[in-house]
């Protein structure tokens, strides 16, 4: 079910689509979705395993960060221990689910720190892959007004990438990572542990090779997402 975050419709119409699509897609074996962790918070248990039972196999989660300081400034509405909690709920469920993260969204000179949060977090769920894109930022968008009021200010690029190396080295977990999106100017994939040092080690060659010009190049260039 594609656009924003479809999870957030109420349990009642969720239920109504998936009868629509067996009625006329009876070869769909799995429904999946974008989702927020409030999304998930709003369903009781047996809800979950309602959906889980019609066939909603597989969430991807914008949890964004694991930084309770970036959350909170970025207005999200949930700490880094409610997606821990979810996540839990989903587990119990029988639901998969996949994460984005948002390298870049701790802010100029906290990035590591926010990846070491994150990787803390993910730590301690299941998701079948993390994806990270990078942070973006537009003149029409909330963030932007608030850099030109001084109350917040943008990473480089390469600190960005810096902060994706720090989340690559704390990830614990066995899992798919990925930078596949348009947000990426250098597109990898990898599984973790397995190729960690491959990931980390193309990662250190966009930082020392293509370097911050001409990456910042590709984000003021970058029209959509």
């Amino acid at each position: 079910m594609a656009g924003a975050n479809p999870f957030a419709l109420k349990v009642r119409r969720l239920l109504e689509i998936s009868d629509l699509i067996r009625e006329y897609f009876p070869s769909c074996e799995t429904i999946g979705c974008f989702a927020r962790v409030t999304d998930v918070a709003s369903k009781t248990d047996e809800e979950l395993a309602a959906l889980r039972k019609a066939g909603f196999t597989g969430l991807t989660i914008g949890m964004e960060t694991g930084d309770d300081a970036a959350l909170a400034f970025m207005n999200k509405g949930y700490a880094a221990q409610d997606i821990v909690a979810q996540c839990a709920r989903l587990d119990a469920a029988g639901i998969a689910y996949a994460f984005f993260y948002l390298a870049g969204i701790s802010g100029k000179g906290s990035g590591i720190e926010g990846a070491r949060l994150t990787a803390a977090v993910c730590n301690q769920t299941r998701p079948s892959l993390i994806g990270a894109n990078i942070l973006t930022i537009y003149k029409n968008s909330e963030l932007y007004q608030e850099i030109l009021a001084g109350n917040w200010e943008e990473e480089t690029e390469i600190e960005k990438y810096q902060e994706i190396k720090a989340l690559v080295e704390d990830l614990e977990i066995p899992v798919e990572y990925a930078m596949l999106g348009a947000s990426n100017p250098v597109m990898m994939q990898g599984r973790l542990p397995e190729q960690r040092t491959q990931i980390i080690a193309a990662l250190d060659r966009v930082i020392e090779e293509i370097g911050e010009d001409r990456l910042r190049h590709y984000r003021t260039n970058l029209k959509h997402l």
